[in-house]
């Protein structure tokens, strides 16, 4: 698919550990495109709520997320170095903290949070609209 501006856009999704990112992240490094990795998205907005007091002993404080964010911007960036792309939550590298098991034990109840959804949509259109990308995941 290309986007209006003429950016190529891949999206793929699939079960768990059928190789969907090892795919996708050969893919956009092979055609040198930007890798998202949407569920690295879902991690980074756990990290912010973490962070900022949104969940307290297991349980997400809906209203408050929703209500900041506006203050998550995610990005994603091509480290040459590790050869990977990694992930940014407003202008920091967050890629080693989202793996952690704090972040992976909280993850689902806010991706099931429907603003959240909206938001990182919105997200991953928008790096459609910017620049050629290869999405991999659920959205």
């Amino acid at each position: 698919m290309r986007a209006p501006s003429g950016r190529l856009i891949i999206t793929i999704d699939g079960s768990s550990s059928s190789g969907k990112s090892t795919f996708a992240k050969a893919i956009a490094n092979e055609l040198g495109l930007t890798y998202i990795d949407s569920g690295a998205m879902y991690r980074a907005v756990t990290l912010f709520a973490i962070r900022n007091g949104m969940i307290r002993e297991g349980l997400v404080d809906e209203d408050t997320l929703k209500g900041a964010l506006d203050q998550v911007h995610i990005d994603f960036r091509f480290n040459p170095e590790k050869q990977k792309h990694e992930t940014y939550l407003n202008g920091e590298n967050i890629e080693e903290e989202i793996r952690n098991i704090e972040v992976s034990s909280h993850v689902s109840p806010v991706s099931r949070i429907g603003k959240v959804r909206e938001k990182l949509v919105a997200i991953q259109r928008s790096f459609g609209r910017d620049r050629g990308v290869v999405m991999d995941g659920r959205d």
